[in-house]
């Protein structure tokens, strides 16, 4: 599963080939959780208040290269890195 992005100790991966709708997962110390990319909600599993608001606030900003990494991934290519937030 490739990572994407990495910041404030969450690490953010999409898998190759998985199911709709398009998401991400994030993983924060021994919380898991999956952010729909176009409606920015959690799917399943659950984050800390504090982090679930940063991991929002950081897809609403890369909405759009969210996207463009889940087409890469549904055909087996490499996502490209996002930039972390700062």
């Amino acid at each position: 599963m490739p990572t994407i992005s990495m910041f404030y100790g969450m690490i953010i991966q999409m898998y190759w080939d998985d199911h709709a709708p398009p998401h991400f997962h994030v993983t924060y110390g021994e919380n898991k959780a999956t952010v729909t990319i176009r409606d920015l909600t959690i799917g399943e599993g659950d984050l800390p208040r504090r982090a679930k608001q940063l991991v929002l606030d950081w897809a609403e900003l890369h909405q759009e290269e969210l996207l463009a990494d889940w087409d890469l991934c549904q055909v087996n290519q490499h996502p490209k890195p996002i930039d972390a937030l700062r």
